[in-house]
């Protein structure tokens, strides 16, 4: 197995395509790869080819991050959860294969066929998270900690937008309360970012400080004519400059009256009472429905009570035949014995 085995190895680390990843940058698969060396090749694979070897699977894992830059799939970095994602396929595999015990060239070709696989799942990973969560913010100014695949190194990428995200236009009643949002989407995903600052913007191109910190809303209670107006809301940063900023047009509209119209029922002083002037309210469909329930309830129990009645009756008056005819019985036939008695005495008195 020495040229042919050498032979193989580069054949197969050859066609493994680029992938995006750095999946060497996690640990855990550092490790993976010294006990694959350490416990699993002594066994599985000639001792003169596991240097080769495992040159050619670090070199492959390593390969993960030879790409050209592309906007739209990658650009040198990813992020935390993308590079866990990746590893945790990886060595999900790469236990697979250990726990199959296989051997020899059988060995050499599962495992760098899984490699192969493993880059494509992990290009997918990548561009995914190229997409969706590689600087997401659409204004302002986001700091998202990266990692880049050359050297591994973990830094905070500031992802500039215009500071500028827009204004808003707010509608509120008087007497309601005013809120003002100033919260986007990726600030909670951003670091580095301190306290939300909300001024009340004058017409002289001054302003006032109404409030500050952690909370993204102002809220101002029962507002009035006077609280019409701008407002500006800034949220900072370490970095000394804001992360973004809103601006708000705030319009208080006339109070709300509660108009209250007297229930249908109800005949105020001065109107007639005939009934075409009282007109009924329909009753809802969940009043409705109980009302038939109460009813058919009150009805069941009227029948229960007049049959149980009718049954007691029924049974007195059965009783009450039995007993008059035990009782008749009985006094007729004394009758009848008294009758031969009496004539034998008249009989012996004649």
């Amino acid at each position: 197995m020495g040229p042919h085995f050498t032979l193989l190895c580069a054949a197969l680390a050859g066609c493994l395509l680029p992938a995006e990843g750095c999946v060497i940058c996690d640990p855990s698969v550092v490790l993976a790869l010294k006990s694959l060396e350490k416990d699993y090749l002594p066994g599985h694979l000639d001792a003169k080819h596991h240097k080769a070897m495992m040159e050619r699977v670090e070199n492959a894992v390593k390969d993960f991050q030879e790409l050209s830059l592309n906007e739209d799939a990658y650009m040198g970095v990813v992020d935390e959860a993308t590079l866990q994602k990746g590893s945790w396929s990886l060595l999900k595999d790469l236990k697979r294969i250990t726990d199959s015990d296989v051997k020899g060239d059988l060995f050499v070709k599962e495992l760098f066929w899984m490699l192969h696989l493993q880059k494509e799942t992990f290009a997918t990973y990548v561009a995914r998270f190229q997409k969706e969560a590689y600087c997401p913010n659409k204004c302002g100014v986001m700091l998202q900690t990266l990692i880049w695949c050359k050297n591994c190194k973990k830094e905070v990428h500031a992802c500039r937008k215009s500071y500028d995200c827009g204004e808003r236009n707010v509608e509120v009643p008087q007497m309601e309360d005013m809120i003002l949002d100033c919260e986007l989407n990726w600030h909670q995903a951003s670091e580095g970012l301190t306290d939300y600052s909300f001024y009340r913007v004058w017409g002289n191109n001054t302003e006032t400080l109404v409030s500050k910190g952690k909370e993204a809303t102002l809220t101002k209670p029962m507002v009035g004519p006077e609280d019409a107006g701008s407002y500006r809301c800034e949220l900072g940063s370490v970095n000394s400059s804001p992360a973004t900023i809103i601006n708000f047009h705030v319009t208080v509209l006339p109070k709300m009256i509660k108009e209250e119209k007297p229930s249908p029922n109800i005949v105020t002083p001065g109107e007639a009472t005939t009934e075409s002037s009282i007109t009924l309210q329909p009753l809802k469909p969940e009043k409705m429905l109980a009302s038939r329930l109460l009813g058919l309830l009150i009805c069941g129990s009227l029948a229960l009570i007049t049959g149980l009645t009718f049954a007691i009756f029924r049974r007195r008056k059965v009783i009450d035949f039995i007993k008059s005819s035990l009782f008749g019985l009985g006094s007729g036939a004394a009758e009848q014995t008294q009758v031969p008695k009496e004539k034998a005495t008249d009989s012996r008195q004649q």
